[in-house]
């Protein structure tokens, strides 16, 4: 398989969940990985894996709303891969509590790593992909709680409200100076990962917790993480060559409701 053959690409949180599966799914498809992460020990096992399955890929220790380690993380993918073309901003934290109960350190917090990662890693992807020369696709991890409100995730709702419109901004711009850089978000619903699995444990009980969400969708199901990977896919590769500033929402008709 080769719709993304020989390009190269950064996904942010690669060691766990949607980054995981993106990182996988690119490298199942062609593309050299930059997996980064917090996550040592997953971030490596992600790595191994693609390895295993004769892909090329790198791990580097992450923290996203650190420009300094951007920088780091650029400078190490063109020391090992030479080019940039992809760059997925996976890496997020989800808080909960409503807007009584969001503490303003738990806000910043995930303000910092959600929408300050989202800028950074758009800010440096678009100055490596100019020095590459060949275009490339950025892709911002929103959710459908960037499109609709829920009361018990405002922190989370600003994060991914900003990424959806900050994303378009940064269109234009790629746009209008003819960089050939598109950049689009993608927007999952409720998918079964580490994340909202352990949401769930700091409520209590996972098994009624997960059948709550899954009646949240009108296919019956939480999502998959292939079923946003794939469309990472879609959105790095060049079937999307006419999509920026755009909203791929995958969310089993959550937001149609």
């Amino acid at each position: 398989m080769d719709r993304v053959k020989n390009k190269v690409a950064i996904i942010t949180g690669g060691a766990s969940g949607l980054g995981k599966s993106s990182a996988m799914l690119l490298a199942r498809e062609g593309a050299k990985i930059v997996v980064t992460d917090l996550d040592e020990e997953n971030g490596n096992e992600v790595v191994q894996q693609i390895m295993n399955d004769g892909g090329e890929a790198i791990f580097i220790k992450q923290d996203v709303s650190k420009e300094d380690q951007w920088e780091k993380v650029i400078e190490k993918t063109f020391k090992t891969f030479g080019k940039l073309h992809i760059l997925a901003n996976a890496a997020g934290i989800g808080v909960g509590g409503n807007v009584e109960e969001v503490t303003l350190a738990d806000w910043k917090k995930l303000l910092s790593i959600n929408l300050d990662g989202s800028f950074l890693g758009t800010q440096y992807g678009i100055k490596a992909m100019r020095k590459t020369g060949e275009g490339g696709s950025i892709i911002n991890f929103s959710s459908i709680e960037g499109l609709i409100g829920d009361p018990n995730l405002p922190a989370y709702n600003a994060s991914k409200g900003g990424v959806t419109l900050f994303t378009k901004s940064a269109a234009l711009h790629c746009a209008k100076e003819g960089y050939g850089i598109r950049v689009n978000s993608i927007h999952p619903a409720y998918i079964w990962t580490p994340m909202v699995e352990n949401l769930l444990k700091a409520q209590g009980d996972v098994a009624e917790g997960r059948k709550q969400l899954d009646s949240l969708h009108p296919v019956g199901h939480m999502g998959e993480p292939n079923d946003i990977g794939y469309g990472v896919v879609y959105l790095a590769s060049d079937e999307s060559k006419f999509m920026t500033g755009s909203e791929l929402v995958i969310d089993g008709g959550y937001t149609a409701q």
